[in-house]
């Protein structure tokens, strides 16, 4: 399939002090798609969807910390658009946001998603159908958006090129994380593409023979 015929179509727009991957997703046939955690710079978000030349019709947020969804709710209200995601085991991060972000020196709101996901939940845009994937560790509710046609996974902060999520912050576990990545992301193939929360893309695959943490050797 040439790029042209791919159906989903993303590019990754780095935003905050901390360069969080924040993801345009979109429908290639429909121009319709959403924006994976939209943790600020707002201004940079809006001029790389008018030169995308799409229409946002859903904000997607995979996890509660600041970087990620700090302004997700005052773009909901300036584009007029639902926001889905994440588990609701992350209602107390993203309740506390006024403080952190005060704290860190960030922008940030707290808001009411419209809508929680659960594993096994789908998200939709376009003629696309995005997989939910509850993947905790680095927070209770964090969840990952794949879609399989595309191999592609945007996957916050699960796992990074050659590394995996803090688990340090109220309650993180790092238990939960190993069996996130290699019970429910490993399964879904080596060949698909991942877009984390900050750095490079990478493959599953990729990690699975390099990644320090979880590679395949280590749990031989």
């Amino acid at each position: 399939m040439t790029e042209a015929q791919m159906p989903l179509r993303a590019a990754i727009v780095p935003v905050t002090p901390f360069e969080q991957n924040c993801s345009l997703l979109w429908c290639t046939k429909t121009m319709r798609g959403v924006l994976v955690d939209p943790g600020g710079d707002l201004d940079k978000l809006k001029l790389a969807i008018e030169r995308a030349g799409i229409t946002v019709e859903k904000l997607l947020v995979t996890h509660g910390h600041m970087d990620h969804c700090g302004m997700a709710g005052v773009l909901a209200r300036d584009l007029g658009v639902p926001i889905e995601g994440p588990h609701e085991d992350d209602r107390f991060w993203i309740e506390s946001l006024d403080d952190p972000a005060k704290r860190y020196g960030l922008e940030g709101e707290s808001f009411e998603p419209d809508r929680w996901l659960v594993d096994g939940d789908t998200v939709s845009f376009g003629e696309i159908t995005m997989q939910v994937v509850h993947c905790p560790g680095h927070t209770p509710g964090h969840v990952v958006f794949f879609h399989p046609e595309s191999r592609l996974a945007v996957v916050g902060d699960v796992i990074f090129q050659g590394s995996i999520g803090r688990t340090d912050f109220p309650r993180g576990n790092h238990q939960d994380l190993i069996d996130s990545i290699t019970l429910k992301l490993w399964p879904l193939g080596n060949d698909v593409t991942f877009i984390p929360g900050h750095g490079p893309t990478s493959t599953f695959g990729q990690e699975r023979l390099t990644n320090a943490f979880v590679a395949d050797q280590r749990y031989r």
